[in-house]
């Protein structure tokens, strides 16, 4: 007899035996590129920033409406040539800091995989809350030693893993357009502030250990990270990928079985998804 599969719970987005927000794996693929990941409480972020970048702007070009990206430094992608994103990409500021985006550029589809996304102002303040709050968490958010950032790089031990580096900025309106790089870091998070054309940020310095909660005008380039669509307090259920593959089949206990028949199972996919099943034969 054919066998038969009752499904109990499509999705759900919880931690099961205690694999937590990461589902045990410390790296995710997106557009080509691995992007290193790390588990923070009950949140799974990128230890890196994005590097979406589907064309690259010349610095002096700005909009507070529509997607712009930028390399810190890189000042050749006025035309928008297919080449000149090569070259950005080649640049040593690309491989170490990523993109730069205005605040459009970060609400586009494919910056993160799928079953991830730009971090809300809440989601950023879940983190620094677990971290000790905004004055200590920075330090704990980023990278220790003065590889990249300058001295005296005040506090900064990474423990959280987070690996904050200082990207720089983007700012056509300055007198400088590029600035802050190996001084700080910005990121954007998804929150608009108030009705103008404003969201919500966050930044790293040198000189402290705080992380700065500040709205900036959505025309200026920040760096940004993406964060995984579920938390392990999370019971809010989760489209799954189109294209996710099973990862591991556990039964009620937690141990890896070969897809035995007459008991409860848990399919485990590789976007985070989980497939309760009672398979009868």
């Amino acid at each position: 007899m054919k066998n038969l599969i009752f499904v109990f719970a499509c999705l759900f987005s919880v931690s099961v035996f205690g694999q937590g927000a990461c589902n045990n794996q410390s790296s995710v693929t997106h557009q080509g590129y691995e992007y290193d990941i790390v588990e923070i409480g009950d949140q799974c972020w990128f230890s890196e920033n994005c590097r979406y970048l589907p064309v690259v702007y010349h610095p002096d070009e700005s909009s507070e409406t529509s997607p712009y990206y930028y390399v810190y430094g890189y000042e050749e992608g006025y035309d928008l040539a297919e080449a000149d994103v090569a070259s950005a990409q080649a640049t040593t500021n690309y491989e170490t800091y990523g993109v730069l985006y205005n605040w459009p550029a970060v609400m586009t589809e494919g910056i993160c995989p799928s079953g991830w996304h730009i971090p809300s102002d809440d989601e950023f303040t879940d983190l620094t809350d677990f971290l000790g709050g905004q004055s200590v968490a920075g330090a704990k958010m980023k990278e220790a030693g003065y590889d990249h950032w300058n001295s005296p790089n005040t506090g900064a031990t990474n423990s959280s893993g987070w690996t904050g580096l200082p990207g720089g900025l983007v700012n056509s309106n300055s007198s400088e357009v590029y600035i802050g790089g190996s001084l700080l870091g910005r990121w954007w998070t998804a929150s608009e502030y108030g009705s103008n054309y404003s969201s919500w940020s966050r930044r790293l310095d040198y000189y402290d250990g705080d992380i700065n909660e500040m709205d900036a005008n959505r025309a200026v380039g920040f760096s940004a990270r993406c964060v995984r669509d579920y938390s392990t307090t999370s019971s809010v259920p989760t489209e799954p990928s189109s294209n996710r593959k099973l990862d591991k089949v556990v039964d009620a206990l937690g141990r890896e079985v070969n897809h035995t028949t007459n008991q409860i199972l848990f399919y485990i996919y590789d976007d985070g998804s989980v497939e309760k099943k009672f398979v009868v034969d």
